[in-house]
């Protein structure tokens, strides 16, 4: 007896509809085809052990389960469930016309009790593009699935559940969430906020012109200063997720396995911060079955690299092309996958190994040349692609004990959200572009427009500082950012003088 079962493989962040095909026949042996890995091989061992459990048992005849298409890679082992349940179909154990109607996955315990699976929501949201009435999953798993609407979402703790599901003697009721509500009420809720920060008014300037254009920023400053604390709360005047955003982030999320039992639609923006020994295809994805990395995690977030001139030079130079092009190509033999990656980069690095150089009060103890060797361990192609680049110096005491309070993210965030609405005029007929640091070069000189003074300005900074091609279009946009904060129509001087002043690794006071 021929039955099919459909269950779901992911690539990148999407699904694709795998049917799972079951044949019970004369002869011996237990053989599954169509590009299984090793973990599906093994169902074999879960699935008897989980059916004996239960009460029903394992077919001694030929059982040839193919997994089609088979020119498709299927991995892990979220198949047992629908490989069960379609033996036991097949053998006339279960008798229900219900199988077709439903997507099945789950990873079945020897007890056949289910355990969580990923890539849940990529999975739903195919299951309904393709028309199945529901998706039948580990109950951990549920939530996450029922962010998508016009699908039944049928939680399960076991085989069993959704045998007596699928037969009609159990009644499970599917998941509803209201998506949007639920969005609504928890977003933009960070721990972290501006209030808590003394002092710092002009990294907080900084960090407000950043978010408003989406521009990278590299923060030096000596231990202590406040970099860290100053990264941790950017997320929180960034423009408030929208719900696109949110699927996309939670996609990706879901994917990699990130989001826990139980877990919902992401509703902030990403933080993210890899620690200096992470490898390079942790950053940005890659490995035998391809999973999104550190950058892809951070996507419609913010990107953290602590101590940067620590991280592996090969790390850093594989986040040229990402930083570029908003997204990162995983390419294999067989295969080539896609993951977003529009990430914003906050970086931050001691100005020298022992930290102390240019510091007001303490004295640099390194020798002649460590400053510059130092400072080299950061690609002069990787600075040029960061547009700010900010000196941190130690709070004051003074400034420490103050108690007026400092302005919050909240009040931050709202002069952010009118800059990026401007900008959401200016780039209306461009689809993929959404801030003034996503714009092309063609695109800067027809925007960015200075007058005959702020070319003559522009032209001495280049020349003094020595800025590549690159960098100009970064000052130019970064000009056009600060105009969008003061509401004015045109890049004015003051404008042009302050965006100059962030590129402050390109002045001579910093060649060691």
């Amino acid at each position: 007896m021929l039955t099919k079962t459909f269950g779901s493989a992911v690539q990148g962040v999407n699904a694709y509809t795998i049917t799972i095909e079951v044949v019970v026949s004369q002869g011996t042996g237990f053989f599954v085809v169509g590009l299984p890995d090793n973990a599906i091989k093994e169902s074999q061992q879960r699935v008897e052990a989980a059916l004996k459990f239960r009460g029903y048992r394992m077919p001694r005849t030929k059982v040839v389960v193919n997994m089609a298409p088979a020119d498709i890679r299927k991995e892990g082992s979220a198949y047992d469930l629908p490989i069960g349940l379609g033996i036991l179909h097949a053998s006339q154990q279960l008798t229900t016309e219900r199988l077709p109607e439903y997507v099945i996955m789950g990873e079945l315990a020897l007890d056949g009790a289910l355990r969580p699976i990923r890539g849940v929501l990529p999975i739903a949201i195919q299951a309904r593009k393709e028309g199945f009435k529901g998706f039948i999953l580990p109950r951990e798993n549920a939530q996450e699935a029922a962010i998508v609407n016009n699908l039944d979402v049928i939680p399960v703790d076991s085989m069993q559940e959704a045998v007596d599901f699928l037969e009609g003697r159990l009644d499970i009721a599917p998941v509803v969430m209201d998506t949007r509500d639920l969005f609504q009420q928890a977003a933009n809720q960070y721990a972290a906020d501006f209030a808590d920060v003394q002092g710092q008014e002009n990294i907080k300037r900084a960090l407000e012109i950043a978010a408003a254009g989406g521009h990278n920023v590299i923060m030096i400053g000596p231990p202590g200063a406040g970099k860290t604390m100053l990264a941790k709360r950017l997320p929180g005047i960034l423009p408030a997720l929208n719900m696109q955003e949110a699927l996309e982030s939670t996609k990706i999320h879901s994917v990699a396995g990130k989001l826990g039992a139980n877990a919902s639609l992401i509703n902030t923006r990403p933080f993210r911060s890899p620690h200096h020994t992470i490898s390079d295809v942790a950053l940005v994805g890659g490995g035998g079955n391809p999973q999104p990395g550190e950058i892809s995690l951070a996507h419609n977030g913010v990107l953290f690299l602590d101590e940067l001139p620590e991280f592996k030079r090969t790390v850093l130079e594989v986040m040229r092309q990402p930083l570029e092009e908003r997204r990162v190509t995983i390419s294999r033999a067989k295969l080539s996958i896609d993951f977003p990656a529009n990430f914003m980069l906050i970086a931050s690095m001691n100005p020298c190994p022992c930290g102390y150089y240019n510091h007001p009060e303490k004295e640099c103890v390194c020798g002649p040349g460590v400053v510059q060797r130092y400072l080299n361990k950061v690609s002069g192609p990787l600075l040029d692609r960061i547009d700010l680049h900010v000196e941190v110096t130690p709070v004051t005491f003074d400034q420490m004990t103050e108690t007026r309070r400092a302005e919050d993210s909240r009040t931050i965030q709202e002069r952010v959200e009118q800059a990026r609405q401007r900008q959401n005029e200016r780039f209306r007929e461009f689809p993929d572009i959404h801030s003034n640091a996503m714009m092309p070069s063609q695109m800067v000189k027809d925007i960015c427009r200075i007058d005959a003074a702020g070319i003559t300005l522009l032209k001495t900074a280049m020349e003094r500082l020595g800025l590549s091609a690159r960098a100009y279009d970064r000052i130019l946009k970064v000009s056009r950012t600060i105009a969008d904060l003061a509401a004015s129509k045109e890049i004015q001087l003051p404008h042009l003088a302050e965006a100059i002043q962030y590129r402050s690794l390109d002045r001579e006071g910093w060649a060691g």
